[in-house]
C-alpha cells in the first residue's frame, strides 16, 4: 500500500534527497524547496548534464518531487513554506544548527503548531555540531577508509558516497517508523524529532567489522579484496579477467574444491571448517590462484555456478545497469518496490502551482 504523506524536503545534496525520493517512490507527495537562482547544489555537479541542462547527480535522487524556489529572507516566501509545513506530515532538512532560526523558521514552534508533524534533521556529526557533513570526511572518520584499499597501499574511500546513501536510507526508515507510531495512537513531541547523522550511520554500518574489534580488542586491518574472517572469499584472476569467489559456509568448500579440480584439498580434514581454512589461508589461496589462471572467467564461472558455489564476474557500472530497469531520465529502479510517478523537476518547475495551490498541486 502506498504511503499517503506530505513531505517538505528542505534538504540538499545527497542524504536528505535520497530519503525524500524513497518516500516519494513509496507514494508520498514530496515538495522540494530550493533556493532561487541556483537551487540544490547538485544541480551544478557535472558534467554530465542531460539535454535540459539537468545534472546526472541531481537526477539520481530527486524523482517523484515537485520543485518550488523560495527565498526564506522574503516574508511572502517564508509564509509559503510555513503554510506547507503546517499541513505536512514530515519535514526533511540538513541545515547547519541555527540557520533556519536565523530566517524565522523554528522547529519547535512548527512542531507545536502542527501536532502531526515529524521533523527529520540530517547532519554530518550529530545534534549541535556545526561541522558541514560531507561523505568523504565521514568515510575517513568512521573507520571505513582504514579498512578499504590494498593492504600495502594507502587508505581508500568507497567508490560511491555510501555514507550519504546509508544515512538517507536510515532517515527514510526512521521517518516511516515514526509515521507508523503516529498512526497507531499518537507520538510525543520528542518522538516527532528524528536526528540522523552521517557519522552515526557510517559507524553503525561497520557491523561485523566493528563487532570483531569489540570482541577481540584488536583494531581492524585492510584486506583489500580478501575477507578477514572467511577463506576463500576474495577476488581471483583468471586467464582473461577477474572473478570473485565467496565461500560463506563450510558446505560450499568441497563443491568449490571439486569444481576447481582441487580434490586433495577438498578431502583434507584440516580444511573442512572455515577456521581451518583461515589458519591455512596462504595454502588455500595459492592453490586456487594457480588453478584459475589456467582458464577463462566464463569457463570457471560456469563450473562454479553448476556446483552452486557463490561467485561472480567483475562487471563495469554500464554492464550492471543493463541488468536492471534504469533510464537517463529517472535513474535506477526503486530498491524498495516503489514506482516512478514524476521525473526529477527543473528548478522551480512547479513554483507557480505550489504557491497558489499548496498541497492541492498534487491533485492536478
Amino acid at each position: 500500500m502506498p504511503i499517503k504523506s506530505k513531505i517538505v524536503d528542505l534538504s540538499r545534496v545527497l542524504a536528505g534527497p535520497i530519503a525524500g525520493m524513497i518516500l516519494g517512490d513509496l507514494g508520498a507527495d514530496v515538495i522540494k524547496v530550493e533556493r532561487p537562482g541556483t537551487g540544490d547544489e547538485t544541480r551544478g555537479y557535472g558534467p554530465p548534464f542531460d539535454d535540459r541542462g539537468q545534472s546526472a547527480y541531481f537526477l539520481s535522487v530527486n524523482r517523484n518531487k515537485k520543485s518550488v524556489a523560495l527565498d526564506f529572507q522574503r516574508i511572502e516566501d517564508r509564509e509559503v513554506v510555513i503554510r506547507l509545513i503546517d499541513e505536512a506530515d514530515v519535514v526533511i532538512e540538513n541545515f547547519l544548527p541555527g540557520q533556519l532560526e536565523k530566517v524565522g523558521l523554528f522547529r519547535d514552534g512548527l512542531l507545536a503548531a502542527n501536532p502531526c508533524l515529524i521533523w527529520c534533521t540530517i547532519s554530518g556529526f550529530g545534534d549541535g555540531s556545526d561541522r558541514p557533513g560531507y561523505d568523504f570526511v565521514t568515510q575517513a572518520e568512521s573507520g571505513w577508509m582504514s579498512i578499504t584499499g590494498d593492504p600495502n597501499g594507502e587508505p581508500m574511500k568507497v567508490g560511491v558516497a555510501l555514507a550519504d546513501v546509508i544515512a538517507g536510507k536510515d532517515a527514510a526508515a526512521a521517518i516511516l517508523a515514526r509515521l507508523l507510531e503516529r498512526a497507531e495512537g499518537g507520538i510525543s513531541v520528542e518522538g516527532r524529532k528524528v536526528e540522523i547523522s552521517l557519522i552515526t550511520s557510517a559507524v553503525a554500518a561497520l557491523v561485523n567489522v566493528a563487532q570483531s574489534v569489540l570482541v577481540s580488542g584488536n583494531d581492524a586491518a585492510r584486506w583489500g579484496n580478501a575477507h578477514p574472517n572467511l577463506v576463500p572469499y576474495q577476488l581471483f584472476q583468471t586467464r582473461d579477467r577477474p572473478i570473485v569467489i565467496a565461500v560463506g559456509s563450510d558446505s560450499q568448500w568441497v563443491p568449490l574444491a571439486n569444481a576447481l579440480g582441487l580434490h586433495d584439498l577438498g578431502k583434507d580434514p584440516r580444511l573442512a571448517t572455515n577456521s581451518g581454512r583461515l589458519a591455512k589461508r596462504g595454502e588455500v589461496v595459492d592453490a586456487i590462484v594457480e588453478k584459475l589462471r589456467a582458464d577463462t572467467a566464463d569457463y570457471w564461472i560456469d563450473r562454479l555456478r553448476a556446483a552452486r558455489v557463490p561467485c561472480g564476474e567483475v562487471k563495469s557500472v554500464g554492464e550492471a545497469l543493463r541488468t536492471v530497469d534504469a533510464s537517463a531520465a529517472v535513474g535506477v529502479e526503486s530498491s524498495v518496490g516503489g514506482t516512478v510517478r514524476l521525473p526529477p523537476p527543473t528548478l522551480d518547475e512547479h513554483g507557480a502551482e505550489v504557491r497558489l495551490l499548496g498541497w492541492r498541486a498534487f491533485a492536478r
